[in-house]
């Protein structure tokens, strides 16, 4: 049992960002542990696939820690400058990055992203220390200080450092990975909503198709996990601008909703939206 001791400094400091050297080391860890990672079975099977070497890679990254996040939306090249690791540590990850985890990654980040816009929302309604006592069922939060069993033993104190929160979609529990050179430590949590991740989307039946438009219906059942204009235009064959347009009717019906992070809007059904879509074949 470990915990994280937080002052009124730290708590006016409170960020979130998205990791993808962090996801993409466990990642490779889930891939070794199918048992433990469930959920990720449809993807450990396809990853296993294009590197077989699987095992080597991980080898060479024994010890290895991802750094604290700098920025809220790193690229991995420079989560890797910020520390190297190992010798053959950068290859390791970036091998397993490309073939792996990058063919994946706007899937895995629309999820990152819409974690953070719960999140963030949480925390205009109800304040930071609900989000912080929300982030996974095993931490709670005591007074100052944040309980967890994922951390590690005794007290951390912050002492006006401030800490990121960095939601995971392969983190099977809370982790702390400490900051240096200016940059705060941060504290990894599973992400909401991963059992939708490698989700297969049935397309809309035809009574849905014909009440909105097949076009209309087929954007809205890929909006079951949030998704941007860009990558519903790729897997749509739609132009982003038609994608736009369709989106701006689905949201003005209440059907979809979208949070911004950053530069990119994701977009994902309402529950109305959901219950209309039913149980693919257009019946709610």
């Amino acid at each position: 049992m470990g915990a994280v001791r937080f002052g009124v400094g730290d708590l006016a400091q409170l960020r979130f960002a998205v990791s993808p050297l962090w996801e993409t080391v466990a990642s490779l860890r889930a891939a070794a542990d199918p048992g433990r990672h469930a959920v990720h079975l449809p993807w450990i099977k396809q990853a296993l696939t294009v590197r077989e070497d699987h095992g080597e890679l991980l080898a060479r990254l024994a010890g290895f820690v991802p750094p604290a996040p700098r920025c809220p939306l790193s690229e991995i090249e420079e989560e890797l400058s910020a520390r190297p690791g190992p010798a053959g540590a950068p290859d390791a990850v970036l091998a397993w990055w490309r073939a792996a985890v990058r063919p994946h990654w706007p899937r895995i980040r629309a999820v990152l992203e819409a974690d953070i816009a719960y999140r963030t929302r949480q925390l205009a309604e109800d304040g930071i220390q609900e989000v912080l006592a929300r982030l996974h069922p095993e931490v709670r939060w005591t007074g100052d200080r944040l309980v967890s069993q994922g951390l590690p033993a005794g007290e951390a104190r912050l002492d006006g450092t401030g800490i990121t929160l960095v939601p995971s979609a392969f983190a099977a529990r809370c982790r702390l990975l400490e900051g240096s050179g200016g940059t705060p430590p941060s504290l990894v949590y599973p992400a909401r909503g991963v059992g939708t991740l490698w989700e297969r989307h049935c397309g809309p039946g035809e009574g849905l198709a014909r009440l909105l438009g097949r076009s209309r219906a087929g954007l809205l059942a890929r909006t079951s996990s949030p998704a941007t204009t860009t990558q519903l235009a790729v897997r749509t064959g739609l132009s982003p601008g038609a994608v736009s347009q369709h989106l701006a009717v689905l949201r003005d019906a209440g059907l979809v909703t979208g949070h911004r992070y950053g530069r990119e809007v994701n977009y994902r059904a309402t529950d109305m939206g959901l219950a209309l879509l039913g149980d693919g074949d257009g019946r709610a």
